[in-house]
């Protein structure tokens, strides 16, 4: 990618004690040896998929999204597990309200900047591992349970390193951690 442009997203970014939780439930697969697992201090729920933009651009777009209320308090509860066609493995949540309201505030900002948005229905998740055909995921039904604060502005950095370029309504996200992970 030329050096004027970046990668971005908008994600719900986990606090530690939750990105533990995360990491025990990705453990608790049974994978094959094929699966590229993701690491702990990179899972994430992604609200939107930006792409390629304009490095010039980035702090209009933070400031954009910086006047988006976070969903305060939103209750995240994972519902199942699931293989998705091209080997995606992923935790899959329960749509609330406030996250639907988000996820509506964040896509109209980042629209009004020329992003065009995933057709597609939203299905909040986070990946476990890509090339995961065949992955097993535990028998008994999911417990857990996230309290999402905020939400982050992330930039996806050459070696598939994540950095969170901003972070809105309260979310403690270590960028360096994020970049060591791989």
């Amino acid at each position: 990618m030329p050096d004027d442009r970046v990668r971005l997203f908008t994600a719900l970014w986990p606090d530690a004690a939750v990105r533990a939780r995360l990491a025990a439930e990705s453990d608790a697969w049974r994978w094959p040896p094929r699966a590229r697992r993701v690491a702990a201090a990179k899972m994430h729920l992604t609200l939107h998929f930006i792409g390629a933009f304009a490095r010039d651009r980035v702090d209009a777009l933070a400031a954009a999204l910086a006047t988006v209320e976070p969903a305060p308090g939103s209750a995240l509860r994972a519902t199942r597990r699931e293989v998705w066609r091209g080997g995606i493995a992923v935790l899959l949540f329960a749509e609330d309200a406030a996250l639907a309201a988000l996820h509506a505030a964040l896509g109209a900002v980042v629209a009004g900047f020329g992003v065009a948005l995933d057709p597609r229905p939203f299905s909040p998740h986070v990946t476990f591992a890509r090339g995961a055909r065949g992955a097993a995921p535990p028998l008994l039904p999911p417990e857990l349970a996230w309290q999402a604060r905020g939400f982050a502005l992330v930039e996806s950095a050459a070696g598939g390193d994540y950095r969170v370029l901003r972070a809105f309504g309260g979310v403690a996200a270590d960028p360096a951690r994020c970049e060591e992970a791989r």
